[in-house]
């Protein structure tokens, strides 16, 4: 099956992409877009693997669902487009970013200043219905992005994996921590971030660990 997606990621998930739970996966999605309003638009399904090259990769992120609300998502977890309010969880991933590195919020949301510095900021479900957050979960994506973690984790050294909340925890519990640094905490969301997002130091940490293994800091 030919998917439009960046070519250092086409030639590693070539395989995936013949496999029967990717062609249902394209089906219902294809379905999707010419039935009902799905975020992100179609081109910008795979915007995060586009920003950010297999060989590029030095921290992940992981997400769960794209926002669903208009003009939100564009491919990119807790990423919004510019000229967009910050969602509250982005608010404060900023707010401990300041916290951390005393850096003031930055005037946008667009996270693409990061993906061009190897940050990949996937969610696990790569597409989602407007105001139905959740409902393309158990369709094929999480298979998919299950697939592209363990393919990081088994192919690259000392990259840094962010895992904010259970969810995110469960689908990166297999990644050995003796190759990568592993960051854990609660999600960002304001139910829970106050339980200890707040003062992780997730991204002084892991531009430290960047640098002592070689690799050019995230300017967050």
């Amino acid at each position: 099956m030919n998917v439009n997606i960046e070519p250092s990621w086409a030639a590693r998930l070539s395989d995936e992409f013949e496999k029967p739970y990717f062609e249902a996966l394209v089906s219902f999605i294809k379905t999707e877009y010419s039935t009902q309003k799905i975020f992100p638009p179609g081109k910008l399904i795979f915007n995060a693997f586009d920003q950010c090259p297999f060989p590029e990769v030095k921290v992940v992120i992981l997400g769960q669902d794209p926002y669903h609300g208009p003009g939100q998502a564009h491919g990119l977890c807790f990423s919004v487009p510019d000229g967009i309010d910050f969602p509250p969880s982005l608010q404060n991933i900023f707010k401990e970013i300041q916290n951390d590195l005393q850096k003031p919020a930055p005037p946008s949301g667009n996270l693409e200043r990061w993906a061009s510095q190897g940050v990949f900021l996937l969610n696990a479900t790569l597409t989602v219905r407007a105001h139905q957050a959740g409902s393309h979960q158990n369709k094929g994506w999480e298979t998919f992005t299950d697939r592209v973690i363990h393919l990081l984790a088994e192919s690259s050294d000392n990259l840094v994996f962010m895992l904010w909340g259970a969810y995110a925890q469960r689908k990166g519990q297999f990644i050995d921590t003796q190759r990568h640094l592993v960051l854990q905490s609660v999600h960002p969301s304001p139910l829970s971030a106050h339980r200890g997002f707040f003062g992780n130091h997730h991204f002084s940490q892991a531009n430290r660990y960047l640098q002592e293994h070689g690799k050019t800091p995230i300017d967050w």
